[in-house]
């Protein structure tokens, strides 16, 4: 059973996960300066995803991903991917969806930097902030801070239970 302060560090933990998808997603679309410049935003014509799978992938994948760099549908579904995680994560709400998006991405992004991080022999940021998502998928967290006892009340998610 999880205790009260537990299920804040829950909620807060989703929240704080959610957000660092919402900024990533903000900075590549209006070029905040952090990842992105202005003039390479999405906005102004930049293509984030382009760069990284161009430029920023070692390893076994290197020529899949580099294939995948120039593609359009790749850029949108990347963009929209990290509005829907970070916007599912931060308000609790579509966590099985969310989650299983959040997990798919993180780990095309952990096999795109090589499987092989600089500080360890396996393990990067990606390979930890899949285990955070499994745990805030099955602790139900969405509750904790959020929106999903509100959501999950909703005709549509009572209909489709994969939408909670």
């Amino acid at each position: 059973m999880e205790s009260t302060k537990f299920k804040g560090v829950l909620g807060i933990l989703r929240i704080s996960l959610g957000l660092v998808f919402l900024w990533a997603f903000f900075d590549k679309l209006l070029g905040l300066g952090y990842a992105t410049t202005p003039d390479k935003s999405w906005l102004a014509g930049g293509s984030p995803a382009a760069g990284f799978l161009g430029f920023g992938v070692h390893g076994p994948f290197t020529g899949l991903y580099h294939s995948l760099a120039s593609s359009t549908t790749i850029e949108w579904l990347f963009m929209l991917g990290l509005l829907f995680i970070g916007t599912s994560l931060t308000f609790g709400i579509f966590m099985k969806l969310g989650g299983f998006s959040g997990i798919l991405l993180l780990i095309l992004m952990y096999t795109a930097v090589g499987i092989q991080p600089t500080n360890h022999p396996f393990i990067d940021e990606h390979f930890i902030y899949v285990l955070v998502v499994l745990v805030l998928m099955m602790s139900e967290s969405g509750k904790y801070f959020g929106f999903a006892n509100q959501w999950a009340r909703t005709s549509l998610v009572q209909k489709f239970s994969i939408l909670k």
